[in-house]
């Protein structure tokens, strides 16, 4: 039997950057080979920063083409949208009662985001006890995070033994999968780790007029055209590793340390944007065919909840059962 695995990425933008790529998205899709792979779109989760319903609407199924462009693959991994999942707030409900709240007090992400002016409200406050019904609904054995993110396994796993203690074994423990190497650091525009509250993102799937205009605005020192600049730091440089091959990669370094060429950071922004569209190429044609096909995208995610509803209903059953609540229709 293949271990679980469970991640999602919460629409609260109308499109995956490199960040969510190099971090999470192209681990996923190597991890669909050894199966038992689920990838869903944590829609719920959005409801902290999104109010309007149409753009979460909008939101939802750009990220599922997305996905889909971007190589998550039907046929080898559940994806689905977390309100085809409906159990998954219930089992939150059941899971808070037996959460301290020092457990929650102690997570890092609800801070950050209190910091940058998100209503500290209870959404974003329980915000790892629906992540860790997300994870244990399908009684996933392992989640790939990056280390930023492994407090929200650690909560996971609490609530997780917490429960087993109190009413018997029904979840496995979920393990973290770190993702190390460029998963820790991509870098934003204004050199911060790229994030969609941070506003300093670089969508994949911008059209491209957007995104080199959002490339030419990355941030960077004072250094003239014809003055030597460090390329290891450098914003532009660390993109560039990114999505370039490594004698291109070698190339623009060279032309950063030399002095006198004319060679300045618009020259090294030209060159990541057009990295970026032919590192992507495929994925951006991808996109555009699932664009003028909205009824495949749709097929393809009722597909995974009806995959998904045998597994939810076997967990959801053994978790009524355990606390000694079971339906009049079970």
């Amino acid at each position: 039997m293949s271990l679980i695995t469970l991640s999602g990425l919460t629409p609260t933008s109308s499109g995956i950057h490199l960040g969510n790529y190099f971090g999470a998205v192209r681990q996923w899709i190597d991890l669909q080979d050894a199966g038992g792979a689920h990838y869903f779109i944590a829609s719920y989760h959005a409801l902290t920063t999104v109010r309007d319903p149409a753009k979460l609407s909008s939101n939802i199924r750009a990220v599922a083409m997305d996905y889909l462009a971007l190589g998550l693959d039907p046929e080898r991994a559940v994806i689905y949208r977390q309100e085809d999942v409906p159990e998954v707030c219930e089992l939150s409900w059941i899971l808070s009662t037996l959460t301290p709240m020092g457990l929650l007090e102690r997570c890092h992400a609800y801070k950050d985001k209190v910091s940058q002016g998100i209503s500290a409200d209870h959404g974003l406050f329980a915000y790892p006890v629906l992540m860790a019904a997300d994870i244990l609904i399908v009684r996933s054995h392992r989640v790939p995070v990056g280390q930023d993110q492994k407090q929200h396994v650690e909560v996971t796993r609490d609530i997780a033994g917490k429960f087993n203690q109190t009413y018997g074994e029904v979840f496995p423990v979920p393990e973290p999968l770190i993702l190390e190497g460029n998963a820790a650091k991509v870098p934003g525009i204004d050199g911060q780790k790229m994030s969609k509250s941070y506003g300093n993102d670089l969508c994949i799937f911008e059209s491209e007029k957007k995104l080199r205009k959002r490339v030419m605005s990355i941030v960077t020192d004072s250094q003239g055209v014809d003055e030597p600049k460090e390329p290891e730091g450098n914003t532009i440089f660390e993109l560039y590793k990114l999505v370039a091959t490594d004698e291109k990669v070698a190339a623009m370094a060279d032309k950063l340390r030399s002095s006198g060429i004319g060679y300045g950071y618009g020259h090294a922004k030209q060159e990541l944007f057009e990295a970026m569209l032919e590192y992507f190429a495929d994925a951006r044609s991808r996109r555009l065919q699932l664009e003028e096909n909205p009824d495949e995208v749709e097929q393809i995610l009722r597909s995974g909840a009806d995959r998904i509803r045998p597994v939810v209903e076997k967990t959801m059953d053994a978790v009524r059962s355990a606390i000694g609540v079971i339906p009049s229709h079970s």
